[in-house]
Parts: C-alpha cells; structure tokens; sequence
C-alpha cells in the first residue's frame, strides 16, 4: 500500500475503528468501472476513496453510548444519525483535505442512490458481492434474484454504511484488493441467494460461513422492531455503557445530521440491475 494512502488509513481507522467500524481504500475507477455511467461518481479515476462499514461491535460501542450521551431532537433513524456523527468526526480530523461523504442511504433528486454500496464493498475488497451471475446454470428462471454481500469474517452479520471521497488525492499505483470469495461452491451460492431472496426474516442467510461475531439478541430486536417502534424499545431497554476511553460522547445537538428524505430505498442491498426484497436492517 503506498505510504500517503497507508498515512490516510490510519487516520481513519484511528477516528472509526474503535466504534465499531472498518475502512477500506479504492480507487474510483474501480468502482465506475463496473457500472453504467449513470451512476458513476464524478471524479478522476485514480481518486482516493475509502468504503466505510459497521461491526456487529458498533451497536455496543457507538450507538448506546451515542444515544445516551447525545441531544437528540428531533429523533429520527437513531442509528444514521450515529453514523453521520462518526463521518462527520472523519472530516474534523483531516480540517486540510477536502472531503465528501455519501451515506449508504443518499439519493439524487431524481431517486437514483447517489452510491451503490454493494458495489463499493466488493470493489474495495471489504465483502465479496454475491450475484445471480456468479451462479452457473441458475435454477431461478425469470425470477428476480436480488445480490448479496458476504464478510470473510462476520458473514452477513454487518452493514455498509458509506464512503468517504478525497477530491484531489489521486493514488494510480494503489494495488487493487479483491475480495475473498468466501462461498465458492455452486450450492452454496444458491442456498445464500435463496436464504437472501425467500428467507431473509430468518437471518439464516447471514450465516452462509461461520462467522466471528454475530449480531447480539438485543441487536437483532432492535433491527426486528418496526422503525416506529424502535425508540421505545431502545428507552426500556438499552443498558448503560461501559466506561471505556472514547466510549462517551460531547453533548450537542444533531439536528443538522438527519438524514434529508428521500433516502436510497435500496440501502445496502442494491447492487447494478437487481431490485433488492425489503430490508431486514442493518
């Protein structure tokens, strides 16, 4: 990895990783590469861009404490919020770059997502993108079959949560990272894009490989409750804490930090041609 990309990484990490989330660079090329260029990003190829996403680490030791420490009005998605505050925290800590975040959840005016995260997690080898065509002789016919990103290490059991964009970074000799093709037999694939499609309630898709670390069951409620009800399920039931370094929060207000409807419907899920089920959270 080159020194200045390396230098960069770092930083991030030092900003994100304890909360909960991994950063991985790319170039933008990579990315517009696989797409149509109606949803290219609109920078210079060889531009720096890290993909941002979230541990199952990151309920406990970002979003408790976010919420708990934070003046949050109005309440909207609690958990964007917490991950627009963590971005935000990235562009403070490198006031000489300019910097441009996309959230997972972003769209153009016309609805177009403004990034196709799936897309971006595969390119920058953080998930290996799972689609129908990775699948020989598909037994679906004209079904749609909406593609899913896989973990190395927590399997379906994290989120994309966005990424961060250097205009004026430019890295053409950074290596490309490919992602570790973590299910790679034919029936494997079938049974994940099946579990993902058919099945997603029951979280059995996450699963596809063994994982390190699986969502909590306090985690797993929470992203099972209706939006609606999500807040009173997080005021009766969220312990407090823990007093670790870095684990509170400056009291000030988030209101400039909601994020502005619509948002991307697809959320993590969407990937070129494909239309996702609905949701089944983070």
């Amino acid at each position: 990895m080159e020194p200045q990309v390396a230098e960069l990484k770092q930083k991030i990490e030092d900003t994100l990783c304890s909360f909960g989330f991994e950063v991985y660079p790319f170039q933008v090329a990579w990315y517009n590469a696989l797409l149509p260029p109606a949803f290219h990003l609109p920078l210079p190829g060889p531009t720096l861009a890290f993909l941002v996403l979230s541990t199952p680490a990151m309920f406990d030791r970002a979003l408790k404490p976010f919420l708990q420490s934070c003046h949050l009005q109005p309440l909207t998605d609690p958990v964007d919020q917490c991950v627009a505050y963590h971005l935000s925290r990235v562009k403070e800590s490198l006031p000489e770059l300019q910097i441009e975040v996309i959230a997972d959840y972003e769209v153009h005016p016309n609805r177009r997502p403004k990034i196709l995260a799936q897309t971006a997690a595969h390119v920058a080898g953080a998930a290996y993108y799972y689609q129908r065509q990775d699948v020989e002789a598909d037994p679906w016919g004209t079904q749609r079959i909406s593609g899913v990103c896989i973990h190395p290490r927590f399997g379906g059991w994290f989120a994309i949560r966005g990424v961060v964009l250097l205009p004026g970074i430019e890295v053409p000799d950074l290596p490309p990272r490919k992602p570790l093709d973590c299910v790679p037999s034919r029936a494997d694939r079938i049974t994940l894009l099946e579990r993902f499609n058919f099945h997603w309630r029951d979280w059995t898709y996450r699963d596809v490989v063994t994982p390190q670390e699986r969502y909590s069951e306090e985690q797993k409620a929470y992203f099972s409750t209706p939006p609606a009800q999500r807040l009173a399920l997080l005021g009766l039931g969220l312990a407090q804490p823990s007093e670790e370094p870095g684990s509170t929060f400056p009291e000030r207000h988030f209101t400039t930090l909601i994020p502005k409807k619509p948002q991307n419907p697809s959320r993590a899920w969407l990937g070129p041609q494909v239309s996702p089920p609905a949701s089944p959270g983070p």
